[in-house]
């Protein structure tokens, strides 16, 4: 499957030389705007794989639309600019930029960059996903034992007890030990 790439830079002579070049090279160009507002806007409406954004850009400019992509997890982001100076790399770097590009393009420059950027992103995504089930394994294992200090206080159970019952009513109800847990608490709360 084709890589696919949204562009946003203010010239449109820089846009069209980047698509040109993005399609010899074997990637989708599936849109191209001139300010950031449009850049953000339209990466929410078409997930693209990859963002490139120019730094100087009307309405919104690249490093606040970069952290907004960034901030929503849309796609990674690399910046494109003419410019090199301290301040704006330590800009780049701290709203999320994965690259970071210098004007005028070369085009043996832009393929490696790519990749190295989406394998990272790719990389970034896994480690949020594994923290989002591990928060959520936390979080289950918080209930279960709100639920069984519940059981073990009402109804006078051990603890092992107290679990065995709550693992006992998910089996027979077809219902996740945390579901199990979250009804014990809700029940809990309207005998209060």
């Amino acid at each position: 499957m084709m890589t696919r790439i949204l562009i946003a830079d203010d010239e449109p002579l820089i846009r069209m030389n980047l698509r040109e070049t993005l399609q010899e090279q074997g990637y989708l160009v599936v849109g191209d705007v001139g300010d950031g507002e449009s850049a953000v806007n339209l990466t929410r409406q078409l997930r693209p794989d990859l963002v490139i954004l120019d730094v100087k850009m009307p309405h919104v400019d690249g490093i606040t639309a970069a952290k907004q992509i960034s901030g929503e997890a849309l796609a990674p982001v690399l910046l494109l600019t003419a410019y090199s100076s301290r301040d704006l790399v330590d800009q780049a770097r701290d709203s999320g930029v994965l690259g970071y590009l210098l004007k005028p393009v070369r085009d043996s420059e832009l393929m490696p960059l790519i990749e190295v950027t989406l394998a990272r992103w790719g990389e970034q995504a896994n480690r949020r996903k594994e923290l989002g089930q591990l928060k959520e394994r936390i979080e289950t294992r918080k209930l279960i034992e709100r639920a069984k200090g519940h059981l073990m206080d009402q109804q006078s159970m051990s603890e092992s007890d107290a679990f065995r019952r709550i693992q006992q009513l998910a089996m027979n109800n077809r219902k996740t030990m945390r579901e199990v847990a979250q009804a014990i608490l809700l029940a809990q709360q309207l005998t209060a």
